[in-house]
């Protein structure tokens, strides 16, 4: 009976389990990491970016995204979009062509791929033959042309990729002139260009230099043009009568469409850049205006030994002429015009770099560029660490807002000029922001609320030391008469000026306004908002974590040189206090409390508490172990004791020795207890011995196969206290709780570290009267040592009622209830194998449970969330998510820390991506894909914040060929297709407000 109650409980809570948990991941934020094509449809106004990873990404208005994945994993090597219609092909390295549509379903669109197709060529050909190397969206819709390696362009209809082989136009077809022959073969087609006047004729362009007007109705050359440098691109000129070619020397043609056959020069040769070597003008084109001279816009041409390793794009507009420099691989660009049918006069011109996406505005003087919603490059400079901080108060908000209003003044005031498609999600109900740290020392604010990850503001905290490098140095830096005239452009900079200025821990407090910023060298930085220009010095002090321990000599880095003048801040969050551990060792742990004016830190030395109101140190503990050289001698040492490397491997054999002498004394025992039932039994002795040593071999083989099968079955060894790093600062943790007795609550600090070790201490702060004259007091109450010394990675005490305490002023302000002060607190204590919690004061085990010994995983990051229910507005329960090193996420509940669900989340593989995920109270979070991209995902059933947008087609007929009528379709197609992709709803604000967490759950 009692089997069949608990079964019937298990499945109820099983369906509430489907209410409170989903996972999904929603959507990708940032740059995509190795970009390799470009596209862009002016009806749509969609931008495509293909990647080397075989992705494909949409962008239209904010809010507007959609991503397909091809099946094969190849680059994306170009993508093209259909004219006046919602298809676009996109062609791999591996030869092969895809066609992708925009179709509504449910009131959204979702990109579905519709068709695949790969040149086949004539039997026996060679593989250049079919090798694709340009393709042409024809204006009508309904053709591809493709020129090949082999010199041959093939033409197929579209969208049911059907091959029409008697369009196709071969290299003898083209009747090459007998001047030509001989000299030079045509290799490859490297341009295919369409007659903006005349859609029935087609510039087919190869590399050797040789450029054929080829007419689609007849079936034949029109005109040749012997050009004798290597060709890189065409631009066919919007008037019908010019072309442009760019080549591999540096310079580029003017041709005049006379049908006069041949054309054997050039009417002008130009080389922008003198008559030195130049390198490879790899895309050119011209775009006229409506009253004035047009714009000439190329990509390279730079003089070879000088300048051959700048990345530039040239902009040429009457006597304006500046060289836009670029500090990675220009991938493509293309130009945006206004006006109806985007024929106007440019208005934007786009450039797809290997690292960022930079949109320079062509109607405002100066060319500045604009503000990108989307697609900012996360990773300007390399991101050190993340954190999240959700529902900022408004007033907060405003003012970061103003603070990066002020830092954007050079940034275009035209809005964003690509405006395709529908954003469908409501406003999302609450404001959240992510913050990353980086490399370069800088803290970058991000609007996290939605769906685009918009840049809100920056700090720098470079400013508060002294480094190596001059602001005035900047080889970039325009003067008079400078030819190139570089301007440097976009914001992507891998190199850092001090790598010891790297970000390594964050902390807001959102009700409050204090940021406190940890870097790579011991420094914290405290910050507060001020809204006006200030020009001050920053207070610092030295808390010595080795408490003048003697022997030890520091061999890491130095520490970063404070300046001693007065700095000028901007707006925005600015520094009053320096707190410098010594040694200068990474800040491995951070906490603050913005109600107590505490903040607490730790490294591999050990932890301290400063009191940033009086600016004075309050505890220094120091947790070295003395056998740990790796910590004393700093992270830049390489001495390691070679005899202590050898013990170790030989302890790790030694203990798999053990591990298998286990299983064999089982098996003997066995096996003999068998042999002495089968004499008993009256067999044969020669028969009970060959019996016996069956069943000793399979009994082998079972102990075998059990250790091949559940290595991790198996008892934890207890970690050696001379392992390196053992007074590591995993977690700090300020907590109003019982320390002494189950009657007086008093202020706390937790502090865990990579040994095992937990520290307690009680912390007596002054009346609010007299708080800037007392000091704030610190004593040591409790130790906890674990006893497999596994790494304390999260601390959490739990109240009266099992429900994690508040956030600091939480309660104040109302966002939270008060927290359960009668019965007795519970810690709970996250090690990398196990989650334990203890009762408090006593600190006396209550229960838990095992990770490592059961499935052989790691815990990685820990984090509180609040569920909410999908079918019960006011239910909500909170839980504790789980990180491994397996990359799977496990919720468990609280205070009865059982399993829940688990999902898998990240790649086994992916360090950068478990080191830097941060984890939401709303149970979604962030982690690092890409150096360049956070995935979003979400473990609730009821907040999710994914894309919702419709893309419908144009309503202008798109222009067909005479004799091309009879094949109109309609630009919808794919009704019958399954769907692949389905975007979720925002929620709504007044249901998100109505669920809102934690209040008394």
């Amino acid at each position: 009976m009692k089997r069949f109650r608990r079964h019937g409980h298990d499945s109820q809570r099983d369906r509430l389990k489907q209410e409170l948990f989903q996972f999904n991941k929603t959507v990708e934020h940032g740059f995509p990491h190795q970009p390799s094509a470009l596209g862009f449809s002016p009806s749509l106004e969609l931008l495509a970016i293909g990647t080397r990873s075989g992705a494909i990404k949409l962008y239209g208005a904010p809010g507007v995204e959609f991503m397909g994945l091809h099946d094969e994993n190849a680059a994306v090597m170009q993508v093209h979009f259909l004219p006046h219609q919602v298809e676009l092909v996109t062609l791999l390295d591996d030869n092969s062509l895809h066609m992708w549509t925009l179709r509504a379903h449910k009131g959204v669109s979702e990109l579905l791929e519709i068709g695949r197709f790969t040149l086949s060529g004539p039997p026996g050909a060679i593989p250049s033959v079919t090798r694709v190397t340009a393709v042409l969206a024809h204006s009508s819709g309904e053709l591809l042309l493709l020129g090949t390696e082999g010199g041959h362009v093939f033409v197929v209809e579209v969208p049911g990729f059907r091959e029409l082989e008697e369009n196709n136009i071969s290299v003898e077809d083209v009747q090459i002139p007998e001047e030509y022959v001989g000299r030079r073969n045509l290799e490859c087609v490297e341009a295919l260009q369409e007659n903006p006047l005349n859609p029935r004729q087609v510039l087919i362009g190869y590399s050797r230099g040789l450029m054929v007007l080829w007419d689609l109705d007849r079936r034949c050359a029109i005109q040749h043009f012997l050009g004798m440098q290597q060709l890189e691109s065409v631009w066919w000129m919007e008037d019908g009568g010019n072309i442009l070619s760019s080549h591999s020397d540096g310079s580029y043609c003017h041709w005049t469409v006379t049908g006069e056959d041949p054309q054997t020069e050039p009417d002008k040769q130009e080389t922008p850049y003198g008559s030195f070597p130049c390198k490879a003008i790899s895309k050119i084109l011209q775009v006229s205006t409506r009253q004035g001279p047009p714009f000439l816009i190329f990509n390279g041409g730079m003089p070879r030994a000088s300048y051959g390793d700048r990345h530039c794009i040239s902009v040429v507009h009457s006597k304006a002429h500046v060289a836009l420099d670029f500090t990675s691989r220009i991938i493509d660009f293309f130009v945006i015009r206004e006006g109806e049918h985007h024929k106007g006069d440019p208005s934007a011109l786009m450039v797809l770099a290997e690292e960022e996406l930079v949109v320079v505005d062509l109607q405002n003087e100066g060319w500045p560029v604009f503000h990108t919603p989307y697609l900012v490059p996360l990773h300007c400079s390399a991101i050190t660490c993340s954190h999240h901080v959700s529902a900022i108060p408004l007033k907060l908000w405003e003012r970061v807002q103003a603070a990066g209003k002020l830092q954007n003044t050079h940034y275009s005031r035209r809005p964003w000029p690509i405006n395709g498609g529908q954003n469908l999600a409501p406003d999302p109900p609450q404001r959240d922001l992510l913050l990353t740290g980086h490399e370069d020392g800088t803290v970058r604010f991000w609007d996290a609320s939605g769906v685009c990850l918009y840049p809100m503001y920056k700090l720098s905290t470079a400013a508060v030391f002294h480094t190596d490098t001059d602001p005035n140095d900047n080889m970039n830096q325009n003067t008079e008469g400078e030819w190139p005239p570089f301007r440097k452009v976009g914001c992507f900079d891998p190199y850092s000026d001090d790598p010891r200025l790297g970000i390594q821990k964050i902390h807001l407090c959102k009700y409050s306004g204090y940021l406190a910023v940890a870097g790579t060298a011991g420094q914290i930085l405290m910050l507060e908002m001020n809204d006006e220009l200030a020009c001050q010095t920053v207070e610092s002090t030295v808390v010595d974590l080795l408490q003048g321990q003697e022997g030890f000599r520091w061999k890491g880095q130095a520490r970063l040189d404070l300046r001693q003048e007065p700095v000028n801040f901007p707006p925005g969050f600015q520094p009053f206090t320096l707190v410098q551990c010594q040694p200068p060792a990474v800040v491995t742990a951070i906490a603050l409390h913005s109600e107590w004016k505490l903040v607490a830190f730790g490294t591999s030395h050990g932890f301290g508490v400063y009191d940033y109101q009086q600016k004075s140190n309050v505890l220094v503990k120091c947790t070295l172990n003395p056998s740990d050289q790796v910590a004393l001698e700093g992270p830049l040492s390489r001495v390691k004791s070679i005899k202590k490397s050898l013990r170790q491997s030989f302890r790790r054999i030694r203990r798999s020795r053990v591990s298998m002498h286990k299983h064999h004394p089982n098996n003997a025992a066995k096996a003999y207890i068998h042999f002495q039932s089968l004499h008993l039994a009256g067999v044969q002795d020669h028969i009970s011995l060959r019996i016996l040593q069956e069943i000793n071999a399979r009994l082998e083989a079972e102990a075998l196969h059990e250790m091949e099968l559940a290595p991790v079955q198996r008892k934890i060894e207890a970690r050696s206290a001379d392992d390196s790093f053992t007074g590591l600062v995993r977690t700090l943790y300020f907590a109003d709780t019982f320390l002494n007795d189950s009657y007086h609550n008093t202020p706390a600090l937790w502090a865990g570290t990579n040994g095992g070790a937990i520290f307690a201490y009680m912390l007596r702060l002054p009346p609010v009267e007299r708080r800037m004259d007392d000091q704030v007091m610190a004593y040591p109450v409790k130790e906890i040592q674990l006893m497999h010394r596994a790494p304390v990675v999260g601390l959490v005490v739990l109240d009266g009622r099992g429900a994690p305490l508040p956030e600091p002023l939480e309660v104040a302000h109302d966002l939270s209830r008060s927290p359960e002060m009668q019965g007795y607190h519970q810690l709970l204590v996250i090690s990398e194998e196990q989650l334990k919690l203890f009762t408090l004061p006593k600190v006396s085990s209550k229960a838990k449970l095992k990770l490592t010994a059961v499935d052989g995983s790691r815990v990685r990051r820990v984090g509180v969330a609040w569920f909410g229910s999908s079918r019960v507005e006011d239910y909500a329960e909170s839980g504790l998510v789980v990180l491994t090193n397996q990359g799977d996420l496990h919720v468990i509940s609280l205070p009865s820390i059982k399993m829940q669900v688990h999902y898998p989340c990240i790649r086994k593989e992916d360090v950068s991506g478990d080191r830097l995920l941060c984890l939401h109270q709303t149970g979604q979070g962030f982690y690092l894909i890409s150096p360049s991209e956070f995935e979003r995902f979400s473990l609730s059933a009821r907040w999710v914040v994914e894309p919702r947008c419709l893309v419908e087609a144009p309503s202008q007929s798109r222009p067909t060929s005479p004799s091309n009528d009879h094949n109109k379709r309609c630009l919808s197609v794919a009704d019958e297709l399954p769907q692949v992709m389905e975007h979720a709803l925002l929620n709504d604000e007044s249901e998100y407000m109505r669920n809102q967490w934690p209040i008394g759950t």
